[in-house]
């Protein structure tokens, strides 16, 4: 008999979380999961609903918790081009690739309050969001905007971004490290950009001096030192701050390694990375695209990228993420650019977590779960949305990928649904990918087709970071951080 008390259920996939996997039904009402029945006999009668999906042979995972994308948002380098996918370009790649939940770089603007900026993005989200929403305000001037950082986080705004590699970081130190103590005493966590600004001027007017200045040289002119240097100094102020730090996109081995030994001390430091570090090293500057793989800090070396794999295998990396930063093939091709004037980023919502899986889960590199806790619980957790985010389970939202695993296929530029119109990842072979994707309940993509509307996304309320009240469980006096989620 079907049950009307609910709207959707979900037969015979298996569940996977950060504890463990499971063979069973998920029951879904009003955007929530509202039963989870193990097929193993008991129990009573499985769930029915008015709507079912056969997921037999098939995963089902928590839908992908992105913290770090640039989605272009008005204002924002008026006149200039800039990153080509919105809310609902953003979203739909983000969908496609088994993502439900994205957290935006939002750029404070110099006119603006915390408060303007968190308003002007939840409008848009409003108008474009298919996905689900949360912000990263960046702070670009704190003398300006110190005195709301902590207000900010406890309305709910719980993180902020800081760039080292921009000029006012080094003429605001101290204000960076107040605004940072500001956030982390207010239950926040602060998201650094770790690479020197004056490494990078050095080596770059090296390099232009030589007349190496074409983009083939990318990587000489942000070296590894600038991303250590400027990691130590996170660190330093993570020390004397005490507030949680979160280092984004971290590509060296070198810088790794520092943030390990922090976490020895009990300093509550996290660590992302991002795929393109993970497939791929520094040789694809030297190609005739090279231009197309240019991103900060740069592409590093075969070294550096087995290292990265030891750290999301060991718990020392806490989160994967895109950093999706769109433009299309054009704008990154411009021969105009140079290593003084570049176009950072690439697309990465479609394919990141199909090619992690691929590359790390089919290999033996990664557990399911493990994977799990990398693309989604860990972030969750981080920043301040568990359990309504980043697992299945009853009460939780209904944000679920159901994966196929069963068949393969080739990444290629025209399935793509950024507006970039291209993927560095074409011609790559998946061994997964998400089939159906469901937001809050709703089936927002199925069999390559985009189902939900503009608008249907929201903004997500957050609750304080887990790292202000977990620090001591999440880290230990070893070199190999246990993980905000164990596998």
């Amino acid at each position: 008999m079907r049950d009307p008390q609910l709207d959707l259920v979900l037969r015979g996939g298996t569940v996977v979380t950060v504890e463990g996997q499971r063979q069973a039904d998920v029951g879904i009402r009003d955007g929530c999961v509202a039963i989870i029945h193990d097929r193993t006999g008991a129990g009573g009668a499985p769930p029915t609903a008015a709507r079912e999906i056969d997921a037999t042979g098939r995963l089902l995972l928590p839908g992908g918790v992105d913290p770090h994308v640039h989605l272009h948002t008005e204002g924002l380098d008026p006149g200039e081009p800039g990153w080509v996918d919105d809310y609902t370009s953003g979203s739909q790649a983000a969908l496609a690739g088994g993502i439900t939940s994205v957290g935006n770089m939002s750029w404070v603007l110099p006119w603006e309050s915390i408060a303007d900026r968190v308003r002007a993005e939840e409008a848009l989200v409003a108008r474009q969001a298919i996905a689900d929403v949360f912000f990263h305000t960046v702070i670009v001037s704190p003398n300006r905007v110190a005195d709301e950082v902590g207000p900010a986080v406890r309305a709910g705004q719980s993180s902020m971004k800081i760039f080292m590699c921009i000029p006012t970081f080094e003429a605001n130190v101290p204000q960076f490290s107040r605004a940072m103590k500001a956030a982390g005493d207010a239950g926040g966590i602060t998201l650094v950009h770790c690479e020197d600004l004056a490494t990078i001027e050095c080596c770059t007017t090296m390099l232009t001096e030589r007349a190496h200045a074409d983009l083939g040289h990318f990587a000489d002119s942000r070296p590894v030192e600038a991303e250590t240097v400027a990691t130590e100094r996170a660190i330093a102020m993570c020390r004397a701050t005490g507030a949680p730090t979160y280092i984004v996109h971290l590509s060296s081995a070198r810088a790794l390694a520092a943030c390990v030994a922090a976490r020895a001390e009990g300093l509550p430091l996290f660590v992302e990375t991002r795929p393109l570090y993970l497939h791929m090293t520094s040789e694809r500057y030297h190609g005739h695209d090279g231009p197309l793989y240019v991103a900060q800090p740069p592409l590093r070396e075969a070294a550096d990228q087995e290292a990265l794999w030891r750290g999301l295998r060991d718990g020392s990396i806490d989160t994967v993420a895109s950093d999706h930063a769109p433009w299309t093939r054009e704008l990154k091709m411009d021969p105009k650019l140079d290593v003084a004037h570049c176009r950072s980023g690439v697309a990465e919502l479609d394919t990141m977590l199909p090619l992690l899986y691929t590359e790390g889960v089919a290999t033996g590199r990664l557990s399911l779960e493990r994977f799990v806790a990398l693309t989604s619980t860990n972030a969750a957790r981080l920043f301040g949305m568990y359990p309504r985010k980043g697992t299945i389970a009853v009460g939780s939202d209904a944000d679920i990928a159901i994966w196929e695993t069963r068949e393969r296929r080739t990444v290629r530029d025209a399935d793509l649904f950024s507006r970039a119109g291209h993927t560095v990842y074409a011609g790559r072979e998946l061994r997964a990918w998400p089939h159906v994707t469901i937001r809050r309940g709703e089936v927002v993509f199925e069999a390559g087709k985009i189902l939900g509307q503009p608008g249907s996304g929201q903004p997500i309320g957050r609750g304080p970071t887990a790292a202000t009240t977990a620090t001591t469980a999440t880290t230990t006096t070893t070199t190999s951080p246990r993980p905000l989620a164990e596998s």
